[in-house]
């Protein structure tokens, strides 16, 4: 069953009420051009690097305007909506950094935590420790939609092959890659390792980006995309504006890609032994 995928790309401030406002126009958008799933980027919420600022403006979620608009977006428009993530307050005092999927009625189908948490010290003094704020997840998700078998990560999960393989033998057919990239990092690897999920898993990869300079100075990469099993593009965003893409997605691609290249089926187990290399004076035996 072929569907209308829609990815959303935004440069979200530290106001999450402007940010709502700006997520709810860009996905009504989507829906009129004929999408039947959306997805909006990683911290569709808020980008903030002042803690103190955020905490004072982050809730639990039962209170939270992104989950809330999220819900009505979805129930008003008939579509299921992706929320790629928002910050979401915890009753340890730590942070979820946390994406929803909504059904055609509004209702939660499915949450999902970060997992691996961008703790990075890269070029030129940009240095992140996400633990320091947000409570990692521990939990993969596949979640059965009438359309596909979707599977679930955020950001810095891509780096991390072994998550997409876990969800791919369970049957996912889509894996879904909300992000907010440095623009040192997307420049060097945001393509490529999105590509490399795909063709290695013969899946598509839907991928809703951040963009351009935000309020709390930080840069984003943008280019948020949609690939298909083969690791082609099918469609792909500019690297600062806010943007709606969207692409046509048929399943059947999917086993496809499997029935050519069944790199899933035959995987093997393997163990690993170290063994000596070099040696002073000639070669181990």
């Amino acid at each position: 069953m072929t569907f209308r995928a829609a990815v959303i790309q935004m440069c979200s401030g530290v106001d999450p009420e402007r940010n709502a406002a700006a997520m709810a126009r860009l996905v009504r958008e989507a829906a009129g051009k004929g999408a039947t799933y959306v997805q909006t980027p990683e911290m569709t919420g808020m980008l903030q690097r002042d803690r103190a600022a955020a905490k004072a403006l982050l809730r639990d979620e039962a209170n939270d305007v992104i989950v809330r608009t999220g819900s009505e977006l979805a129930r008003d428009l008939g579509i299921f909506m992706h929320v790629g993530s928002t910050a979401i307050a915890l009753n340890d005092g730590k942070l979820a950094n946390r994406g929803y999927l909504f059904g055609p009625d509004g209702k939660i189908l499915n949450r999902y935590d970060k997992i691996h948490m961008f703790d990075v010290d890269l070029d030129n003094g940009e240095s992140w420790r996400e633990s320091a704020a947000y409570r990692p997840g521990s939990e993969a998700r596949v979640l059965s939609l009438p359309f596909a078998e979707v599977g679930f990560a955020i950001c810095y999960d891509v780096r991390f092959p072994a998550l997409f393989r876990a969800q791919a033998v369970a049957g996912a057919e889509v894996m879904t890659v909300p992000a907010a990239f440095t623009k040192q990092t997307g420049e060097a690897h945001w393509e490529i390792l999105l590509r490399a999920r795909a063709i290695e898993n013969g899946v598509f990869v839907i991928a809703a980006a951040q963009a351009g300079r935000h309020e709390d100075g930080r840069e984003t990469f943008g280019h948020s995309m949609i690939i298909d099993p083969w690791g082609r593009v099918l469609a792909s965003a500019g690297p600062t504006d806010e943007a709606v893409i969207l692409a046509e997605i048929d399943p059947a691609a999917v086993k496809a890609a499997h029935d050519k290249i069944p790199n899933l089926k035959n995987g093997r187990d393997f163990s690993i032994e170290r063994v000596a290399g070099a040696v002073a004076g000639g070669v181990a035996a």
